[in-house]
């Protein structure tokens, strides 16, 4: 996909945000505020210092919003679910560089709450997918087992798992062993 640097981490940051809700299979993954911090920290999201309680609510409502937007029924729907996620925050484009990265775009306002931020920055990165006719690289992994979310950044869109070395794997595995039995 030809998306530069800020576009491809800030999709890459939604899919991860959404992976930790139950929703998608497994258990939650934004249980307390340490798990919220190791998040922000693993993420590098920039401009968060302390984390609250409020935070960590408001964090899982957004991330049950982008959910919604990854499982759309079609384009119309998730551009839909989209807007209006992206009409209730607020968005200050800015340049910036900053812990090593080249210049790339912020989208969040300057005292942004965490919630605020992701909501920009990934809601700006998922509406630029959409305006680039790309809705259908939003996929959930076809892994009977797994309801995990990823953006196919093949060329030929044709992934269809959210990690080869996990579910791929092991739907590759489970398929030669049912060959072999037949």
């Amino acid at each position: 996909m030809p998306f530069g640097h800020d576009m491809v981490y800030s999709l890459a940051t939604v899919v991860d945000l959404v992976n930790t809700s139950p929703s998608t299979g497994g258990d939650e993954g934004l249980a307390d505020l340490d798990d919220l911090a190791e998040f922000v920290r693993a993420r590098q999201v920039s401009g968060i210092e302390a984390l609250t309680p409020r935070d960590l609510g408001q964090v899982r409502m957004l991330r049950e919003d982008f959910h919604r937007v990854f499982t759309a029924t079609d384009q119309a729907n998730a551009v839909r679910l989209l807007n209006t996620l992206l009409a209730d925050t607020r968005i200050t484009p800015s340049l910036t560089e900053h812990d090593g990265h080249p210049v790339h775009m912020h989208y969040f306002a300057p005292d942004a709450s965490l919630a605020e931020h992701l909501a920009a920055d990934c809601g700006i990165a998922l509406a630029h997918l959409l305006v680039e006719g790309e809705w259908e690289r939003l996929r959930t992994c076809s892994a009977p087992d797994c309801a995990r979310v990823f953006v196919d950044e093949s060329r030929n869109r044709s992934r269809v798992y959210c990690d080869s070395r996990t579910c791929g794997n092991r739907m590759h595995v489970a398929a030669y062993r049912a060959r072999r039995r037949a």
